[in-house]
């Protein structure tokens, strides 16, 4: 450092002068001719944006945001043809996702691409974590990682079946209201348009399922379908027996030209004492049910009870 310094004091000032002030005139013009630059790159940015409008709003043909939404969906429509099931399983599965509450048109192809991501991401996941927490898979950890791809790419399908499982039994307890409400509007002289109108505004807080097929089928009827088919697509979503039998009855009233407010009443006694008759048989099979954990977890106990006493007048030998 001393060396440094005595050799710049060996240089005469005026070439120093000269020095400092070429590097203060090349970095200002270095700086004048930078940001001319970028205000030229801007001018050139602008004059683009305004002759081209879409890419000034966030929604337009050239922005980041339609780029991302038009990638996804040529990604849904992709999985939709190459992977998606023909004929009966795709009628079969589209059956199945609309009970479950995914009415979309594209919910097939979201239900195989939730398949493959998540197949994919446990056993990436399983392959580097699990050696790290349970080092004895370490040798196994190919095995664990197919393993948990599988339970991956089955996780789709019990999640969905589990849906439908606790919509189908909402839709179970909400039916006979359903019935019971019917027969209170045909009683009032409303026709089955206005009926259903009204009574899926009035299940709409305690069962909201219902209320929505319900109201699905008010528009099915307001389009111009006709009473017996919109019933039998709201048996389909549905997915009950008791919704079946319904729209057979609306439909066979209809062909007879028998009373629909009559058939209501009397399908609607049925579905009351159908009701009825399973709060009963859960009533009656309560004490078998209650019967494997009294055997598991109490009979146990009072047999330790009762005989430790012995147990320990045996081994301290009290007779």
């Amino acid at each position: 450092m001393n060396a440094l310094l005595t050799s710049l004091g060996a240089v005469p000032a005026e070439y120093m002068v000269s020095a400092l002030v070429f590097t203060a005139a090349a970095t200002l013009a270095f700086g004048f001719m930078g940001m001319m630059r970028v205000r030229g790159d801007l001018r050139r940015r602008t004059a683009t944006i305004v002759a081209d409008p879409t890419r000034r709003s966030p929604g337009g043909s050239r922005s980041l945001r339609h780029d991302s939404m038009k990638a996804a969906h040529r990604l849904v429509d992709y999985a939709n043809r190459h992977f998606s099931p023909t004929g009966g399983e795709m009628r079969m599965l589209q059956t199945r996702l609309v009970q479950a509450g995914f009415l979309g048109e594209h919910a097939g192809a979201f239900f195989f691409i939730a398949r493959a991501v998540l197949a994919v991401a446990f056993g990436v996941i399983t392959f580097f974590v699990a050696p790290t927490l349970i080092p004895k898979l370490q040798h196994s950890a190919w095995l664990a990682a197919w393993l948990a791809a599988v339970v991956g790419y089955l996780a789709p399908r019990i999640y969905l079946d589990r849906r439908i499982a606790r919509r189908r039994i909402q839709h179970r307890l909400g039916f006979p209201d359903f019935m019971d409400l019917l027969v209170v509007c045909a009683d009032a002289g409303l026709s089955m348009e206005a009926a259903l109108d009204r009574v899926g505004r009035e299940l709409s807080d305690s069962y909201p399922s219902l209320s929505a097929n319900i109201y699905m089928t008010t528009l099915e009827i307001r389009a111009g379908r006709p009473l017996s088919e919109a019933f039998e697509h709201f048996a389909e979503r549905l997915g009950l027996d008791e919704a079946r039998s319904f729209a057979t009855l609306l439909q066979q009233s209809q062909e007879l030209g028998s009373s629909l407010t009559e058939a209501l009443r009397v399908y609607s006694d049925d579905m009351r004492h159908k009701r009825m008759s399973l709060a009963e048989e859960k009533a009656y099979s309560l004490p078998a049910k209650l019967s494997v954990p009294l055997i598991l977890c109490i009979f146990p106990v009072i047999i330790i009870v009762i005989l430790l006493p012995v147990y320990v007048r045996v081994k301290l030998g009290i007779y």
